[in-house]
């Protein structure tokens, strides 16, 4: 009898063993899959995990708009820091120029600061929009004008409007302040208001900071200017009593944007291993980080 009741314990006990060993390792396959879910919903916002920092070396050479120089010294110190095995160089030539470069080969990337025109694109350049960009007008701090319709706007840039009174302002003349030949904010602000080859401009200079050092410190000025650099050193107006935000851009209710656009000779999976490293950074959620910081917007996902 006492035989029986010790071999019925060790049965259940075994049985109870193996339930609990089943049980278990329910548990650590859902639990791993869980992980493993996880971990790739993790690289898809996120550069890391999908190369090593030493996997990944060698240049990564930019050239072009003057407008993306603080995105793209953003861009360039924080993945260097990534992979310091990298050497990513940038030059501020202007979009045309960047362009220009890629063509020729000297770089790996060419910096536009508007959209590609339909040659470039047919000379097999592709255009990787990685940010959204407002261009602000901006005017000397003690204008009185604070909103300038689209149509009056044009009329300033052409020479059919000569003083700020004439918008309700001060009996001021008005400085036409523009970015020279070849700069993307400058092509992308004349396409956006059709005035194409027909701007009459005081001042043409050859920098989003010249621009902006120019209307501050000249009473009646006005300019162009990426909206990421804007300060209290000159106020924006409102276009068509719209603020240039971020809200607005996206939704589209503010009538002057456009992209930056890093622009590749082919795809960018056709590219060298440490350029396809840069742009899985800029499109990762640390990248996201970087535009934002910067003062653009992330473009929204296709």
């Amino acid at each position: 009898m006492k035989n029986t009741k010790v071999r019925n314990f060790i049965v259940l006990t075994a049985a109870a063993s193996m339930m609990v060993v089943s049980a278990t390792g329910c548990s650590t396959t859902t639990e791993t899959k869980g992980n493993e879910t996880n971990q790739e919903s993790n690289q898809e916002g996120s550069n890391k995990g999908k190369y090593s920092p030493e996997e990944i070396k060698g240049k990564v050479a930019m050239a072009g708009s003057t407008s993306m120089e603080k995105l793209a010294t953003a861009f360039q110190e924080t993945f260097m820091e990534e992979y310091p095995n990298t050497n990513v160089t940038a030059e501020f030539t202007g979009s045309s120029a960047g362009i220009e470069s890629l063509q020729a080969g000297t770089v790996q990337i060419g910096n536009a600061s508007r959209a590609l025109s339909d040659d470039e694109k047919a000379s097999g350049i592709e255009e990787n929009v990685v940010a959204i960009d407002g261009i602000a007008v901006v005017v000397d701090p003690e204008n009185d004008v604070e909103d300038i319709k689209s149509e009056d706007l044009k009329k300033i840039y052409t020479g059919e409007i000569t003083n700020w009174k004439e918008l309700g302002g001060k009996d001021q003349s008005i400085v036409v302040v523009g970015r020279e030949a070849g700069s993307g904010t400058r092509d992308a602000f004349e396409e956006l208001l059709d005035l194409k080859d027909k701007c009459k401009y005081a001042n043409e200079l050859d920098s989003t900071g010249a621009a902006m050092a120019k209307v501050a410190s000249t009473k009646g000025a006005i300019a162009y200017v990426s909206l990421d650099v804007v300060d209290d050193t000159v106020k924006a107006a409102k276009i068509d009593g719209v603020e240039a935000t971020e809200k607005n851009i996206l939704s589209g209710d503010y009538l002057l944007q456009r992209p930056f656009v890093m622009a590749t000779m082919g795809k960018i999976s056709e590219q060298d291993k440490q350029v396809q490293a840069f742009f899985d950074f800029v499109h990762s959620e640390e990248g996201k980080k970087v535009i934002k910081k910067v003062g653009l917007i992330v473009p929204k996902e296709k």
